[in-house]
């Protein structure tokens, strides 16, 4: 609990509110970043037909945390096994070399209280917790609120940067990284 608010393991009756999340998250931070009809074409039905599909696949190795105040789903983050590394593996029972968080959002109005820092504390902590050493994250190269957010939490912009193609247009991106460590690890709160 951290300033109100909740942090829980995300279920199958979460995904329509983590869509909203992760839909109105994008409308609101990403003008000017990404095409505006890309964003305006978004839906939180579809989304919420991704999450599903997503929980019901085999991502047991991905980790959805949602933040709640006052039984309100207000923030939802995500992340697992670098997915650069997905193509080769470790053996059986040994962890992913290094972790990366897909998602981190919060509703708009939930911004600077506490929830969006919440969840990457405890993103970050479970997978200390799972034996990752690093943490990986991409981030919009234009997004310096979120960049500010992610340096403030000891990431640091790694010198990579890569473009990904939305709706015909390349939107640059840049890879952040943090080191994990044990203090991070006895930082977990969820089951």
């Amino acid at each position: 609990m951290s300033d109100g608010v909740h942090l829980r393991d995300m279920t199958i009756d979460d995904c329509e509110a983590v869509a909203a999340v992760r839909v109105r998250g994008w409308q609101s931070s990403y003008v000017g970043m990404v095409p505006q009809r890309y964003l305006d074409a978004m839906s939180v039905e579809a989304d919420a037909a991704r999450r599903r599909a997503h929980l019901t696949g085999d991502g047991s190795a991905v980790g959805n945390i949602v933040a709640e105040r006052d039984g309100r789903v207000v923030g939802w983050a995500c992340y697992g096994p670098y997915r650069e590394e997905a193509d080769a593996p470790p053996p059986r029972g040994e962890p992913a070399a290094d972790a990366e968080l897909y998602a981190a959002y919060v509703l708009p109005e939930q911004h600077s209280t506490g929830a969006g820092r919440a969840l990457l504390t405890e993103s970050l902590s479970r997978a200390a917790h799972d034996g990752f050493p690093r943490m990986f994250l991409w981030v919009l190269a234009e997004n310096a609120r979120a960049r500010r957010f992610y340096e403030k939490a000891g990431f640091a912009f790694d010198g990579t940067a890569e473009p990904f193609e939305l709706d015909g247009v390349l939107v640059p991106e840049v890879r952040y990284v943090r080191r994990l460590s044990a203090a991070d690890a006895a930082a977990v709160s969820l089951g």
